[in-house]
């Protein structure tokens, strides 16, 4: 597994590029401090850390199809660094120089290792020896002065690095939470329109089953196109929830909006009619002038949407035969959608399709949710009527 976290393309840009100007200016520095000794290649301690330990520092950095792992990248340059070290406090003055290269490879695989994935305690364990090795390397100047400036300078570089690599961890773990969240909501939000979608569509079925079975033996003619109707409905629902699934099964995707939303609330209401065709249930759609040129953000078409088939579903399931009515209304900042049902036709001793599970629940959620507002009772003559008031525009994430 990748240890390191999926840092954004913005950060990654800004890391590489920050490294490589750093690189290739500590390296000619490096360069230009080699050139100046009186004899370069004659002191190890001086040639070794501008040619051998500042560009391993360097590639240890890079991370490529061929590098070794990074625990084993950072024991190399660790024990290399601290090895120069201990051999430069055994030579004459003069005899050690400090890499700068060697310095920014230790820094940046110090901002690397903080923003290893996984348990804070882990990034930690891989720190620590890229820390001790910095601070110690002002023991190769061995004068008091300069060791006490490196110490003090080494020391605030180190906890500038460390900083940098908290930082982006931090972001990056509360982007990648994020991230989780958001998919997780709309799963949630997919998996209530899973459920809106089966409960409509087979409650359907079984009104027209049921009417079927009614009506067979005194008028068989009718019962051939209610049985067509209940197949394109079972393969409806079968291509929509294969619709929905696919989407539940892939990690990143946008919001879903099936179509224009006055014409689907035609449809449903239409099929809704179609499925009650058995008794005397009707279903009438009323869309204000105002409604039909609202702008609604796609939140709230699809809420709409789904209000109006649970609603129709309920009606279908607690009130048979029941006239019904959609009415769609806009306002300046809100949108107002009504479903109201007269009481049944005919009591039914027990809901058709069985009790109700999470329809209501999850229309609630849903509204509240866009900062809407959802009633439901029953009204003073008899039936019942579910509103809703949404805002045209979705609420603005916080």
């Amino acid at each position: 597994m990748d240890s390191r976290l999926p840092l954004s393309p913005g950060v990654r840009r800004f890391l590489l590029t920050s490294g490589a100007f750093a690189f290739v200016g500590a390296f000619l520095v490096d360069l230009s401090e080699l050139a100046k000794a009186p004899d370069p290649f004659g002191t190890p301690g001086i040639w070794l850390p501008c040619l051998v330990t500042g560009p391993l520092s360097g590639l240890a950095v890079l991370e490529t199809p061929w590098s070794p792992s990074l625990g084993k990248r950072i024991t190399a340059v660790v024990t290399v660094s601290l090895a120069l070290t201990v051999w430069g406090l055994s030579q004459p003055l003069g005899h050690t120089l400090l890499s700068g290269l060697e310095l920014c490879g230790l820094l940046l695989l110090t901002v690397r290792t903080t923003t290893r994935r996984g348990k804070a305690t882990t990034a930690a364990v891989y720190t620590l020896p890229l820390v001790i090795a910095t601070l110690l390397l002002p023991l190769r100047v061995q004068q008091w002065p300069q060791l006490v400036a490196g110490a003090y300078l080494m020391t605030v570089v180190v906890t500038v690095a460390v900083s940098i690599g908290c930082t982006i961890r931090a972001l990056e773990s509360r982007k990648e939470r994020t991230a989780r969240e958001v998919r997780q909501a709309e799963r949630l939000s997919l998996a209530r329109d899973l459920h809106d979608l089966i409960a409509h569509h087979m409650t359907g079925i079984i009104v027209q089953a049921n009417a079927a079975l009614t009506i067979h033996a005194a008028a068989p003619a009718k019962v051939e196109p209610i049985l067509r109707n209940i197949v394109d409905s079972g393969t409806e629902t079968l291509e929509a929830t294969r619709r929905l699934v696919r989407v539940l099964r892939e990690n990143d995707h946008g919001t879903m909006r099936p179509g224009d939303l006055l014409t689907e609330l035609a449809e449903l209401v239409a099929a809704h009619s179609v499925a009650c065709a058995g008794g005397d249930g009707t279903a009438r759609l009323e869309a204000t002038a105002a409604a039909r040129t609202a702008h609604l953000a796609p939140e709230v078409e699809i809420s709409v949407l789904r209000l109006v088939q649970e609603a129709l579903t309920n009606v279908r399931r607690h009130a048979p035969g029941a006239r019904t009515v959609v009415h769609l209304d806009a306002e300046p900042a809100w949108v107002r959608v009504t479903v109201t049902n007269t009481p049944s036709a005919h009591s039914a001793a027990k809901p058709i399709g069985g009790h109700g599970g999470y329809g209501l629940t999850g229309l609630r959620e849903r509204v509240e949710a866009l900062d809407g507002t959802l009633h439901t009772g029953p009204l003073p003559g008899g039936g019942w009527q579910v509103q809703a008031a949404l805002p045209l525009a979705a609420p603005a994430a916080t």
